[in-house]
This record gives C-alpha cells, structure tokens and sequence, in this order.
C-alpha cells in the first residue's frame, strides 16, 4: 500500500525525473490538508458503528424489498453481512483519506470483488447506494466536528462507487 507522497515519489523515479512545479504542488496540498485527513479519520473512527447503522437504516428504508422476503439482505446472517461489508467500505475508505491515495482500496477492496459479488449473487446497485449514503453520513459528522473543507471526503467513497459501478457485477 502506497501513500499519496510514495506514489509520487515512484512515479518521478520511474520517469528519472526530478519533482517539478506539478509535484512539489501537490506534495503541499497533501501535507495542507493533513491535520484535515487526521480529523476525518478519528470522526469516523469514534462514530464508526454508528456511521454503519445509519447508513443501512437509510439504504433499507430507501430500498424495502431488500429485507424482504427474497431480498439481498433478508434473513438476519444476510442483513448482518450487509452491515459488515459497509464496515469494511467504511475502514477501507478511512486508511484512503490518511494516505491521499486510493492504491489501498484497489488492492484491499475492489481486486476480486466482482468475482465474490458474482458467485454470491450480490446486486451492485445497493451497495453503491450504501457507499453513497455513508459519505453523506460522514461529511457532516466531520463538518460538525469542526473540519471546515469536506471536499477530500468525497474522493475514496466516489472512487469506490466509480469502480464498483464499471464492474460488470
């Protein structure tokens, strides 16, 4: 797993370039928004389990036929494996937001993820939606804890629902 500030760093290595405007910019944005990424992190870290039943709470009242009879997430092991894959979404998306880059979720999350959401017969569209929804949910538990920009918020939550959306699942 690489942070934004080692990828950078691999990717001038493997051109045999030296940092030019472009690079030293955007070292500076990351180490600016730091203090930022290190909030975020422990908002979502102290409200996590609340931030997960928010977020299926809401997917669920969006989307009822889910926990209904036939649905993705009736039964209780179903509804409880809905709630802990948002968890992973959730943690997977904090350790992207710290390191400025989306390299762990490529490696850790979305690498094999079809082939699972396949052969479990796993519909995309929720989960989307679920990812979604907890970005909402988080942005404003960390605004109100005082992080004026959430912009940085939305990068890995948009990342992953970008590729999951792309995905022939």
């Amino acid at each position: 797993m690489r942070d934004a500030v080692t990828s950078l760093i691999k990717n001038y290595d493997v051109a045999g370039r030296y940092f030019d405007r472009n690079a030293i910019d955007s070292l500076k944005s990351y180490f600016e928004s730091g203090t930022a990424r290190v909030q975020a992190a422990g908002a979502i870290n102290s409200n996590a389990a609340s931030i997960v039943r928010q977020a299926g709470s809401g997917l669920f009242e969006e989307q009822p036929e889910l926990i209904r009879p036939g649905g993705n997430a009736y039964t209780t092991r179903r509804y409880a494996a809905c709630l802990r894959d948002m968890d992973y979404y959730l943690r997977y998306a904090t350790y992207a937001l710290v390191a400025g880059s989306m390299d762990v979720l490529d490696e850790r999350v979305l690498q094999g993820l079809r082939e699972t959401y396949n052969s479990l017969g796993v519909p995309i569209g929720p989960t989307v939606r679920g990812i979604q929804i907890m970005k909402d949910i988080i942005k404003e538990q960390v605004a109100a804890a005082g992080v004026a920009n959430t912009a940085f918020l939305d990068e890995p939550f948009d990342y992953m629902t970008r590729e999951l959306s792309e995905q022939d699942i």
